[in-house]
């Protein structure tokens, strides 16, 4: 009897699950917000549905890239000799890769502009269909895209992009 009487008591210091009632619920938060139905419709080129299913709410879903946005791309990629489009600003970048080209950008005292690609989810997600490159930061020379991280990093190295810079500074 003793030892049945001990089960029932909790050790002091012991914490003690609580019943299932007197837990607290938490409330189903939904991991990616829907996005805007002006997206949805230019991003698919169909109305939104009106009770669209947790997977189609992924912004990540929305792939197409629309004329609009081509146009809009094609503009900034010709407005300036270099533009990367990268994870933050070029004061703060937000991810090392992004951080490593700006450096090196930095390092061959060229001017170029940045766009953050963070704070424009239909803008990153049409730029992966853009350049038919999936990862960023992305770098654009002299309105054609040049490559990511590594293959800046290897140009870099070899003395290509200062070779592709110099004749895109100068043309």
């Amino acid at each position: 009897m003793a030892a049945s009487a001990t089960a029932a008591r909790p050790l002091a210091g012991a914490s003690v699950p609580l019943p299932l009632s007197a837990r607290r619920q938490l409330a189903r938060v939904a991991l990616l917000p829907r996005a805007p139905a002006a997206i949805q419709r230019l991003s698919l080129g169909r109305p939104a549905q009106a009770q669209p299913s947790a997977r189609g709410r992924s912004v990540r879903c929305l792939a197409a890239l629309s004329p609009e946005m081509r146009a809009t791309l094609d503009k900034v990629v010709g407005s300036s000799k270099v533009v990367l489009f990268m994870k933050g600003t070029k004061d703060f970048p937000q991810c090392g890769f992004s951080h490593t080209v700006v450096q090196i950008l930095r390092s061959l005292d060229v001017p170029f502009e940045t766009l953050d690609v963070l704070a424009n989810e239909a803008l990153r997600q049409g730029l992966k269909e853009y350049s038919s490159w999936p990862t960023f930061p992305q770098l654009y020379i002299d309105g054609e895209f040049f490559g990511g991280c590594d293959i800046t990093v290897e140009a870099y190295k070899s003395g290509e992009l200062q070779e592709t810079l110099e004749k895109a500074m100068c043309s």
